[in-house]
């Protein structure tokens, strides 16, 4: 299956494959310092982390935006990519490994989401993209009777946003809060030889 955003995603990343490295680079530089710094963290600093000078920065992004509206959609389109891996595992399994890279962008949204227009062609793109991708997911754990039913997609997002929103002392305390809180999405408990 095919996205929206991935269309997004491959038509701005480059063809040779030297400027593809130093993209790719450039946007997880990019991704390490907005989760560390914001949205302000530093265009010199983040050429700096990914090994290229600051023109190389701006051949790829112009703008502090285009940096902002890649670095979202490369998120998103990672989600995608996640959806499709995990979509042969029991369903309850698929979901969970799912929300857990889910966490990870949500990090990545929060420091650029004020760039970012609601109506901007990208974020409709990943918007679209990203329910085509997880919602399918949390469908087939309502469908095995493993996800609540009284809820919907929609909900389950604005939980997991919620959840990653609030600071934590390390991962390992925002990985326990988030299994509390799937915990109650879960209509179906493990009997003791199915494990957790």
């Amino acid at each position: 299956m095919t996205f929206p955003v991935g269309e997004i995603v491959t038509s701005r990343r480059p063809h040779r494959k030297d400027a593809a490295r130093n993209y790719d680079a450039l946007l997880a530089a990019a991704r390490e310092a907005f989760a560390a710094h914001g949205a302000e963290a530093s265009l010199e600093d983040i050429a700096r982390r990914a090994g290229v000078g600051i023109g190389t920065l701006y051949r790829n992004f112009p703008t502090r935006r285009d940096l902002f509206e890649s670095v979202y959609a490369d998120e998103v389109n990672e989600l995608c990519r996640v959806a499709q891996e995990v979509a042969e595992l029991e369903p309850w399994e698929a979901l969970t490994a799912w929300l857990r890279r889910f966490t990870g962008y949500m990090v990545t949204k929060r420091a650029v989401r004020e760039a970012l227009n609601d109506e901007s062609e990208i974020f409709q793109a990943c918007r679209s993209s990203m329910y085509a991708a997880g919602g399918p997911l949390f469908e087939r754990a309502q469908a095995a009777g493993e996800a609540r039913k009284d809820m919907d997609f929609t909900d389950l997002l604005r939980m997991v946003a919620g959840i990653t929103a609030t600071a934590f002392d390390d991962d390992a305390q925002r990985d326990r809060v988030l299994a509390i809180a799937l915990d109650g999405v879960r209509s179906r408990r493990p009997t003791g030889d199915e494990g957790a």
